[in-house]
Protein backbone atom coordinates (compact mmCIF):
# COMPACT_ATOMS: atom_id res chain seq x y z
CA UNK A 1 0.00 0.00 0.00
CA UNK A 2 1.06 3.71 -0.59
CA UNK A 3 2.30 5.40 1.89
CA UNK A 4 2.03 9.07 2.44
CA UNK A 5 4.26 12.22 4.12
CA UNK A 6 2.87 14.86 4.59
CA UNK A 7 4.88 18.04 5.11
CA UNK A 8 3.43 20.90 6.90
CA UNK A 9 -0.14 20.19 9.17
CA UNK A 10 -1.87 22.88 8.93
CA UNK A 11 -6.08 22.86 8.22
CA UNK A 12 -5.30 21.65 4.90
CA UNK A 13 -2.89 19.07 5.51
CA UNK A 14 -5.35 17.73 8.63
CA UNK A 15 -8.37 17.57 6.16
CA UNK A 16 -6.52 15.41 4.28
CA UNK A 17 -5.24 13.34 6.91
CA UNK A 18 -8.55 12.63 8.55
CA UNK A 19 -10.40 12.21 5.32
CA UNK A 20 -7.78 9.20 4.71
CA UNK A 21 -7.80 7.48 8.28
CA UNK A 22 -11.19 8.25 9.74
CA UNK A 23 -13.47 5.43 9.06
CA UNK A 24 -11.30 3.85 6.44
CA UNK A 25 -11.07 0.30 6.16
CA UNK A 26 -7.27 0.34 5.38
CA UNK A 27 -5.84 3.69 6.08
CA UNK A 28 -2.56 4.25 4.68
CA UNK A 29 0.85 4.19 6.34
CA UNK A 30 1.46 8.74 7.10
CA UNK A 31 4.14 10.34 8.12
CA UNK A 32 3.65 13.74 9.59
CA UNK A 33 6.06 16.65 10.03
CA UNK A 34 6.70 18.08 13.68
CA UNK A 35 6.37 21.53 12.59
CA UNK A 36 2.51 21.83 13.88
CA UNK A 37 3.98 19.28 16.87
CA UNK A 38 0.56 20.09 18.96
CA UNK A 39 -1.47 19.55 15.97
CA UNK A 40 0.56 16.26 14.36
CA UNK A 41 0.31 14.61 17.92
CA UNK A 42 -3.58 14.97 17.94
CA UNK A 43 -3.41 13.12 14.28
CA UNK A 44 -1.41 10.39 15.72
CA UNK A 45 -3.12 10.06 18.92
CA UNK A 46 -6.43 9.16 17.19
CA UNK A 47 -5.10 7.78 13.99
CA UNK A 48 -3.36 4.22 14.60
CA UNK A 49 -1.52 4.42 10.94
CA UNK A 50 -0.03 7.94 11.11
CA UNK A 51 3.03 9.06 13.21
CA UNK A 52 5.08 11.72 13.70
CA UNK A 53 8.36 12.39 12.20
CA UNK A 54 11.35 13.43 13.69
CA UNK A 55 11.82 15.95 11.08
CA UNK A 56 11.23 17.22 7.72
CA UNK A 57 13.80 14.63 6.02
CA UNK A 58 12.46 11.74 7.76
CA UNK A 59 8.75 12.39 6.36
CA UNK A 60 9.93 12.45 2.78
CA UNK A 61 12.47 9.49 3.26
CA UNK A 62 9.55 6.92 5.02
CA UNK A 63 7.18 8.16 2.17
CA UNK A 64 6.16 6.76 -0.96
CA UNK A 65 4.29 10.06 -1.95
CA UNK A 66 5.47 13.28 -0.13
CA UNK A 67 2.18 15.82 0.35
CA UNK A 68 3.88 19.43 0.02
CA UNK A 69 0.99 21.42 2.29
CA UNK A 70 3.90 24.09 3.45
CA UNK A 71 3.05 27.75 3.41
CA UNK A 72 3.78 29.64 0.03
CA UNK A 73 6.47 32.01 2.06
CA UNK A 74 7.93 28.72 3.52
CA UNK A 75 7.89 26.44 0.51
CA UNK A 76 10.60 26.94 -1.25
CA UNK A 77 13.19 27.17 1.71
CA UNK A 78 11.71 23.70 3.38
CA UNK A 79 12.11 22.08 -0.06
CA UNK A 80 15.26 23.37 -1.19
CA UNK A 81 16.63 21.84 2.39
CA UNK A 82 15.90 18.40 1.74
CA UNK A 83 16.97 15.24 -0.35
CA UNK A 84 14.03 13.50 -2.22
CA UNK A 85 14.64 10.06 -4.47
CA UNK A 86 13.91 9.84 -8.43
CA UNK A 87 11.17 7.52 -7.37
CA UNK A 88 9.41 9.86 -5.06
CA UNK A 89 5.92 11.21 -6.45
CA UNK A 90 5.41 14.43 -5.38
CA UNK A 91 1.71 16.33 -4.54
CA UNK A 92 1.59 20.11 -3.86
CA UNK A 93 -1.34 22.10 -1.99
CA UNK A 94 1.13 25.22 -2.77
CA UNK A 95 -0.72 28.17 -4.12
CA UNK A 96 1.03 29.79 -6.90
CA UNK A 97 3.69 27.55 -7.35
CA UNK A 98 4.12 25.94 -10.79
CA UNK A 99 5.42 22.40 -11.48
CA UNK A 100 8.18 23.96 -13.38
CA UNK A 101 9.12 25.78 -10.02
CA UNK A 102 8.56 22.75 -8.20
CA UNK A 103 10.42 20.34 -10.35
CA UNK A 104 13.75 22.33 -9.21
CA UNK A 105 13.34 22.20 -5.58
CA UNK A 106 12.56 18.48 -5.43
CA UNK A 107 14.58 16.85 -8.32
CA UNK A 108 15.89 14.13 -9.33
CA UNK A 109 12.08 13.34 -8.68
CA UNK A 110 10.59 14.45 -11.36
CA UNK A 111 6.81 12.87 -10.63
CA UNK A 112 4.87 15.85 -9.59
CA UNK A 113 2.14 17.34 -9.27
CA UNK A 114 -0.15 19.93 -8.04
CA UNK A 115 -3.88 20.46 -6.51
CA UNK A 116 -6.23 22.59 -4.83
CA UNK A 117 -7.66 20.24 -1.35
CA UNK A 118 -10.77 22.37 0.25
CA UNK A 119 -11.37 21.58 3.82
CA UNK A 120 -14.25 19.15 2.85
CA UNK A 121 -11.62 16.30 2.04
CA UNK A 122 -11.86 15.56 5.46
CA UNK A 123 -15.54 13.92 4.94
CA UNK A 124 -14.97 13.14 1.12
CA UNK A 125 -17.16 15.07 0.27
CA UNK A 126 -15.38 17.24 -2.54
CA UNK A 127 -13.93 17.00 -5.67
CA UNK A 128 -10.08 18.36 -5.74
CA UNK A 129 -8.70 19.96 -8.64
CA UNK A 130 -4.73 18.45 -9.98
CA UNK A 131 -2.75 19.20 -12.70
CA UNK A 132 -1.21 16.75 -13.99
CA UNK A 133 -3.65 14.31 -13.13
CA UNK A 134 -0.55 11.67 -12.54
CA UNK A 135 -1.05 8.40 -10.91
CA UNK A 136 -0.05 9.83 -7.71
CA UNK A 137 -2.50 12.79 -7.14
CA UNK A 138 -5.70 10.84 -8.27
CA UNK A 139 -4.74 7.88 -6.32
CA UNK A 140 -4.43 10.36 -3.09
CA UNK A 141 -7.85 12.34 -3.84
CA UNK A 142 -10.03 9.45 -5.48
CA UNK A 143 -9.45 8.04 -1.62
CA UNK A 144 -11.02 11.96 -0.65
CA UNK A 145 -13.80 12.50 -2.66
CA UNK A 146 -12.71 12.48 -6.36
CA UNK A 147 -10.29 14.08 -8.42
CA UNK A 148 -11.01 16.79 -10.54
CA UNK A 149 -8.43 16.83 -13.68
CA UNK A 150 -7.48 19.63 -15.34
CA UNK A 151 -4.35 19.47 -18.42
CA UNK A 152 -3.80 23.43 -18.86
CA UNK A 153 -1.99 25.35 -15.94
CA UNK A 154 -3.49 28.28 -16.23
CA UNK A 155 -7.16 26.97 -16.00
CA UNK A 156 -5.86 25.18 -13.01
CA UNK A 157 -4.76 28.67 -11.66
CA UNK A 158 -8.04 29.92 -12.13
CA UNK A 159 -9.29 27.67 -10.56
CA UNK A 160 -7.16 28.04 -7.35
CA UNK A 161 -8.08 31.85 -7.74
CA UNK A 162 -11.74 30.68 -7.88
CA UNK A 163 -11.22 29.01 -4.18
CA UNK A 164 -10.32 32.06 -2.60
CA UNK A 165 -13.89 33.19 -3.03
CA UNK A 166 -14.61 31.48 0.37
CA UNK A 167 -14.61 34.31 3.12
CA UNK A 168 -15.74 36.84 1.36
CA UNK A 169 -19.02 33.79 0.43
CA UNK A 170 -18.79 33.36 4.66
CA UNK A 171 -18.91 37.70 4.81
CA UNK A 172 -21.89 38.05 2.84
CA UNK A 173 -23.79 35.49 5.60
CA UNK A 174 -22.42 37.08 8.10
CA UNK A 175 -23.42 40.74 6.62
CA UNK A 176 -26.81 39.24 6.27
CA UNK A 177 -27.38 38.06 9.66
CA UNK A 178 -26.14 41.13 11.31
CA UNK A 179 -28.62 43.40 9.46
CA UNK A 180 -31.21 41.00 10.97
CA UNK A 181 -29.81 41.74 14.45
CA UNK A 182 -29.79 45.36 13.78
CA UNK A 183 -34.05 44.98 13.75
CA UNK A 184 -34.64 42.68 16.20
CA UNK A 185 -33.49 39.24 16.14
CA UNK A 186 -31.64 37.82 18.46
CA UNK A 187 -28.19 37.22 17.22
CA UNK A 188 -27.68 33.51 17.76
CA UNK A 189 -31.45 33.15 16.00
CA UNK A 190 -30.37 35.11 13.12
CA UNK A 191 -27.15 33.59 12.66
CA UNK A 192 -29.08 30.00 12.06
CA UNK A 193 -31.88 31.22 10.57
CA UNK A 194 -29.22 32.38 7.28
CA UNK A 195 -27.39 29.03 7.97
CA UNK A 196 -30.34 27.03 7.61
CA UNK A 197 -31.87 28.90 4.69
CA UNK A 198 -28.42 28.61 2.76
CA UNK A 199 -27.59 25.08 3.62
CA UNK A 200 -30.89 24.07 3.13
CA UNK A 201 -29.73 25.23 -0.82
CA UNK A 202 -26.86 23.29 -1.05
CA UNK A 203 -29.21 19.90 -2.31
CA UNK A 204 -29.70 21.79 -5.22
CA UNK A 205 -25.83 21.43 -6.28
CA UNK A 206 -25.58 18.27 -5.79
CA UNK A 207 -26.38 17.56 -9.72
CA UNK A 208 -22.79 17.48 -11.72
CA UNK A 209 -24.46 19.76 -14.25
CA UNK A 210 -26.07 22.29 -11.84
CA UNK A 211 -27.23 25.64 -14.18
CA UNK A 212 -26.65 28.38 -11.74
CA UNK A 213 -29.01 30.67 -14.11
CA UNK A 214 -31.61 28.54 -14.18
CA UNK A 215 -31.25 27.95 -10.24
CA UNK A 216 -31.19 31.41 -9.96
CA UNK A 217 -34.05 32.43 -12.51
CA UNK A 218 -36.33 29.24 -10.41
CA UNK A 219 -35.50 31.19 -7.05
CA UNK A 220 -36.79 34.67 -8.94
CA UNK A 221 -40.65 35.73 -8.87
CA UNK A 222 -41.22 37.95 -11.30
CA UNK A 223 -41.62 41.60 -9.16
CA UNK A 224 -40.51 39.79 -6.21
CA UNK A 225 -38.28 40.20 -3.66
CA UNK A 226 -35.20 37.85 -5.12
CA UNK A 227 -35.42 39.91 -7.96
CA UNK A 228 -35.82 43.25 -6.53
CA UNK A 229 -32.63 41.82 -4.16
CA UNK A 230 -30.43 40.60 -7.25
CA UNK A 231 -31.22 43.95 -9.65
CA UNK A 232 -29.90 46.22 -6.83
CA UNK A 233 -26.62 43.91 -6.31
CA UNK A 234 -26.07 44.41 -10.19
CA UNK A 235 -27.02 48.17 -10.45
CA UNK A 236 -24.47 48.58 -7.79
CA UNK A 237 -22.38 46.33 -10.33
CA UNK A 238 -21.26 43.83 -7.31
CA UNK A 239 -21.56 40.71 -9.66
CA UNK A 240 -18.68 42.96 -11.97
CA UNK A 241 -16.19 43.26 -8.87
CA UNK A 242 -16.29 39.63 -8.10
CA UNK A 243 -15.02 39.11 -11.89
CA UNK A 244 -12.52 41.91 -11.17
CA UNK A 245 -11.75 40.70 -7.67
CA UNK A 246 -11.36 36.72 -9.55
CA UNK A 247 -9.25 38.59 -12.30
CA UNK A 248 -6.99 40.00 -9.41
CA UNK A 249 -6.36 37.50 -7.42
CA UNK A 250 -5.20 35.24 -10.79
CA UNK A 251 -2.78 37.89 -11.41
CA UNK A 252 -1.62 37.82 -8.04
CA UNK A 253 -0.67 33.94 -8.41
CA UNK A 254 0.45 34.02 -11.97
CA UNK A 255 3.01 36.74 -11.03
CA UNK A 256 4.96 34.02 -8.46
Amino acid sequence: MTSYGVLGVGSIATAIVTGLCDGAAEPPSTMLSPRNAERAAELAARFPSVRVATDNQQVVDRSDVVVVCLLPSHAAEVLAGLQFRADHAVVSAIAGFPVGQLAGLVAPATDIARSIPLPAVATRGSLTPVHPATPAATGLYDRLGGSMEIDDELAFESVSAASGTVAAYFRYLGTIAGWLSGRGVPSAAARRYVADTFAALSGELESPGADFAALAQAHTTPGGLNEQFARHLEAARTYDAVQTGLDAVLARITRR
